[in-house]
């Protein structure tokens, strides 16, 4: 059984951790150095890259064109190679997450997760009732989002069993949004559903007392490669007082350096569909060598 606290015990926190970027890591020209957390998106037992706004659940059979996921990719790898790769080249704090609740798709998930024990979260369905399998299965961090914004609002009843279950060392909330009337709000059910949460200093602040970090996909622009939304990038790092990582839109090394920038080195960035692991044009050890390289200059600066 996973080892579960209440949230006033001490813990251990597993040896690979995902750090956040320390004051320590800007240098006196203000550049700060930020993380890349890969990625594996699991559907259908598939390691996958779709488009997240237009996933639905949709009947087994059905033949309607206009209903149907927009996929970007469906690798013919399993996703232990992915979390071997990951672990090879140090990047820790990456996110497993299952698009559907079916048993292959878990069995893919508990897969990854124990090719590289401690070094990814696990997301996707998380619940009280299943969240201790997922940390003894490998996970540093469970991620939630639909337990807890029950029917679009948010049930801090549910959050604090989850909080009070694992920890809130280990979980992550996932506060992926969409942008309505000039606000970015929660979306959940896998991103169909406006909760009546929009991010906010104090919305954000409040919440962060729960969790350890925040992911949070732009779900406007996640998995079309359009660019990141600056916007809500500025928004995080004004907001968030815990680590946080965005992902949704991010195409280049040039987009990476927005993010830096737009998130005052604050906040972390995720890359999907646009990498050449997942079929894209944008060289995954180009990705790896920014963030080790980028990381690197903060630290000389600083000594």
């Amino acid at each position: 059984m996973a080892k579960i606290i209440s949230q006033s015990s001490s813990r251990v926190k597993p040896q690979v951790t995902a750090s956040h970027s320390s004051p320590q890591e800007a240098s006196a020209s203000g550049r700060a150095a930020i993380k890349f957390r890969p990625c594996i998106d699991i559907h259908k037992g598939k390691v996958k890259q779709i488009v997240g706004s237009t996933l639905k659940d949709l009947p087994e059979s059905s033949s309607d064109s206009g209903t149907e996921l927009k996929t970007n990719f469906v690798s013919d790898k399993p996703s232990s190679w992915y979390s071997e790769l990951y672990k090879q080249d140090h990047l820790t704090g990456g996110h497993v997450i299952m698009l559907g609740a079916d048993e292959e798709s878990k069995r893919t998930a508990l897969e990854a997760l124990s090719a590289w024990p401690g070094g990814l979260h696990m997301g996707g369905g998380v619940t009280c009732d299943n969240a201790a399998e997922y940390l003894d299965a490998g996970a540093s961090h469970v991620i939630v989002t639909s337990f807890v914004f029950r029917e679009g609002r948010l049930d801090q009843d549910r959050l604090d069993r989850l909080v009070k279950l694992v920890g809130r060392q280990r979980l992550v909330l996932d506060l992926s949004c969409r942008q309505r009337d000039g606000s970015y709000w929660v979306v959940t059910d896998r991103w169909q559903r406006f909760s009546d949460l929009s991010l906010s200093e104090t919305s954000v602040a409040q919440l962060a007392n729960s969790c350890d970090e925040f992911l949070v996909h732009g779900v406007d622009v996640e998995g079309m490669q359009l660019g990141i939304d600056e916007k809500l990038v500025e928004l995080l790092a004004r907001c968030s007082p815990i680590p946080v990582t965005y992902a949704g839109g991010a195409r280049t090394l040039e987009d990476l350096e927005r993010v830096r920038v737009a998130g005052q080195g604050r906040v972390d960035i995720t890359v999907g569909s646009a990498l050449d692991i997942f079929g894209g044009s944008l060289k995954y050890q180009d990705v790896v060598a920014w963030h080790h390289q980028q990381r690197a200059e903060v630290t000389i600066t600083a000594d």
